[in-house]
């Protein structure tokens, strides 16, 4: 969890963060997360997130933070990960006492305690049914922007509803990870954002309203226990009376929606129109402003943060960083300065050669294995000369990526 306090010069004042496995040992987590017996189940605690925002405050309040300056408040929480408010807990949160720390208060209010959280990927029999229902992936990914994800919450919804009938009943509300946040600043169930809403397989991206058809498909009576959706800059109201008795925050600082944490580095790295933003990681993420969408099997688009009229694109390569180490080790004695110098001395265009590389099953297309082509566009099992393939691999990557944005309706602007 990390804070960061800007001044209206956008000056950043104050920078912290509480390390999940280090500060919250008691949760025994690896990362954050339970990684489950199938290897595919994956959660966090909920109760490690609030006891982490108790941390952090208090790290702040120690050290001296003024709270009482603080005019807004925003946030962003990973995306895909969903919490489950049981019956009766509204009337908790709004009734906080300021003499107890938040996880304290809070710890009944839980139906799931355990979150599922975006590296899940237990709903296989969920995503098939939500696509039969509705008519199809393709159609499903033109009214949501996605077809059906194994991470996205309509089909952890329909998971949990299938194994745990009686804890969905107990469900009076469901959060995603951004709105989770937010409520508990606001002390009161805060909406979810046409955002982050949009990474769930359940909003009409261009209505900006829940499907009705996608909820019926994965639980009963779910649309009541989502809220309606907001913009993303909307603001929510003024922070809880809690925070003001607790730590001195004005009465007046007011809380604005958060988001999932995929747009707001489209927000955060103020993208415009026609602009492109790619995160060089371990998996390689594409994101960019788009004006008229084309939804794809391949890729997501989301209603844009920024804009309400306007849309996001998102594509994953999982063969990222890892893949260009790979390169690096075999041609390059494992050294970026030697893999640079190999890549200026060819020229753009590799005289026609290029390659595909995927290491392990890729997800942006759904492929597996090395793949060389000379000029005469025939298959070559052979390795290129080691500056050839170095450039092979880095413009097949960059030409993969624009191939798929311009399949979601990206166009590269003369």
């Amino acid at each position: 969890l990390k804070v960061i306090a800007i001044d209206e010069q956008l000056r950043v004042i104050y920078e912290d963060n509480v390390h999940f496995d280090k500060d919250l040992p008691e949760f025994k987590t690896q990362g954050g997360v339970y990684i489950h017996s199938d290897r595919l189940t994956v959660t966090s605690p909920v109760l490690m997130w609030v006891k982490a925002l108790d941390m952090i405050l208090e790290k702040m309040k120690s050290s001296g933070f003024n709270f009482s300056q603080v005019r807004a408040l925003s946030g962003a929480g990973q995306q895909h990960g969903s919490v489950y408010w049981k019956k009766g807990s509204i009337q908790i949160l709004k009734n906080t006492s300021p003499e107890l720390p938040l996880h304290q208060s809070l710890k009944g209010c839980f139906s799931v305690s355990n979150s599922p959280i975006w590296m899940d990927s237990s709903t296989a029999s969920q995503c098939r049914a939500l696509e039969k229902a509705v008519g199809g992936a393709q159609h499903l990914a033109s009214v949501t922007g996605s077809r059906a994800y194994e991470r996205f919450t309509g089909n952890q919804i329909a998971k949990i509803y299938s194994q745990n009938p009686e804890v969905y009943k107990q469900t009076e509300r469901i959060s995603l990870v951004s709105s989770f946040a937010a409520s508990l600043f606001l002390g009161t169930y805060a909406p979810i954002d046409y955002s982050d809403g949009s990474g769930m397989n359940l909003l009409q991206i261009w209505e900006k309203a829940w499907s009705k058809s996608c909820l019926d498909a994965c639980a009963p009576g779910l649309e009541e226990r989502l809220g309606c959706p907001v913009p993303s800059h909307s603001v929510l109201g003024p922070i809880s009376p809690y925070y003001s008795q607790r730590y001195g925050f004005s009465p007046d600082c007011k809380i604005v929606a958060f988001t999932g944490d995929n747009p707001a580095s489209l927000a955060g790295m103020r993208l415009q129109e026609g602009d492109i933003a790619i995160s060089l990681g371990t998996s390689d993420t594409l994101f960019l402003w788009i004006q008229e969408p084309t939804p794809a099997l391949e890729g997501h688009i989301l209603c844009n943060p920024v804009d309400s009229q306007t849309y996001m694109a998102l594509l994953c390569f999982k063969n990222g960083s890892l893949m260009r180490e790979r390169i690096r080790d075999d041609c390059a004695s494992g050294s970026w300065d030697e893999f640079s110098k190999a890549l200026s001395s060819t020229g753009a265009g590799n005289s026609g050669n290029l390659g595909f590389y995927f290491d392990v099953m890729e997800i942006t297309p759904e492929a597996v294995g090395i793949h060389r082509f000379n000029r005469d566009n025939q298959k070559v099992v052979s390795r290129f000369p080691k500056e050839v393939e170095i450039r092979a691999l880095i413009e097949g990557q960059f030409m993969a990526k624009r191939i798929h944005a311009e399949k979601l309706g990206y166009k590269v602007c003369k």
